[in-house]
């Protein structure tokens, strides 16, 4: 099939470093925002051109606490396995980013975390793995958002995870609000003057060592994607965003890969709305004024 034939939100793409094909995940349930989950899919190509499946990537055991609004998983490889981050909600608990852990890219992953690793009173989406190097060995962080829901104005945070990632150390860190971004702008909700939306951090470091994030919000043609890039070069900031949107009508949710050459590309879905959402593959290029689209 092509990507056109694939109803999937929040697009996330890995090569697999053993057999080079690239495996796409993402919110694949039929209807995303209500009724009871299935679970994630997976799809696997060798030229991002035709794909093969879908795979059931993760399937809830009886008695998992989620069972509605399975978002984002994103998977990434770390001490040789494959840890799926993604966000899960249920009534009566906050939303927030587990971890689950499979030892190949298509799973099955299985929960990993004793239960999400964002803040248990906090309404959280779309955690992402970021890795820095300290002075006693990598430091694995996760960057996640903080809904609108509490606090009106989106907020992005951080917080270290332990080494295995089955945990959060310490205390999360506000790495920017919403409205921050010059191109964001706010949403009517009841409850709320104004809200701004955040979705989907993705961390990138260019070639020449500058740390970007993509993320998501509106903008003036609906949901859009822009860029904040870090002035000290590490998670902590502080971060200064794009004045305009990379992407900036009706898609978003996006992140970075290389393809078999080397060549950068941006996966976001587009357009925004159920059940027409696709995953969508642009040509990117870093260049000495930030990140943009090649085609």
């Amino acid at each position: 099939m092509r990507l056109d034939d694939i109803q999937i939100r929040d697009p996330f793409v890995l090569r697999a470093p053993e057999d080079g094909r690239f495996w796409l995940f993402g919110s694949t349930d039929a209807d995303i925002w209500s009724g009871p989950a299935t679970g994630f899919d997976t799809y696997w190509s060798t030229d991002l051109e035709e794909w093969h499946g879908p795979l059931p990537a993760f399937r809830p055991e009886p008695g998992f606490w989620s069972h509605t609004q399975y978002w984002a998983p994103e998977v990434h490889v770390h001490d040789g396995a494959f840890f799926m981050f993604a966000t899960f909600t249920a009534e009566g608990r906050r939303r927030g980013t587990q971890v689950l852990r499979a030892e190949r890219p298509e799973g099955p992953y299985a929960p990993w975390s004793p239960g999400p690793v964002t803040p248990h009173d906090w309404e959280c989406l779309d955690g992402t793995l970021h890795v820095e190097d300290g002075p006693d060995g990598v430091v694995p962080y996760l960057v996640f958002c903080r809904e609108w829901k509490d606090v009106g104005d989106g907020e992005v945070h951080a917080v270290r995870l332990s080494d295995d990632l089955r945990e959060a150390i310490g205390e999360p860190f506000l790495l920017f609000r919403a409205s921050e971004a010059a191109w964001a702008r706010p949403l009517p909700r009841p409850g709320f003057p104004e809200v701004h939306v955040t979705d989907g951090p993705w961390m990138h470091r260019t070639r020449d060592g500058r740390l970007t994030m993509l993320w998501s919000s509106f903008g003036d043609s609906g949901y859009a994607m822009g860029v904040a890039t870090s002035g000290s070069g590490d998670v902590r900031g502080p971060w200064t965003q794009s004045d305009t949107p990379l992407w900036p009508a009706d898609g978003g949710h996006g992140m970075i890969f290389a393809d078999g050459a080397g060549r950068l590309l941006l996966t976001l879905h587009a357009p925004n709305g159920t059940p027409d959402e696709r995953a969508r593959l642009f040509p990117l290029e870093e260049t000495p004024d930030g990140l943009r689209l090649t085609a």
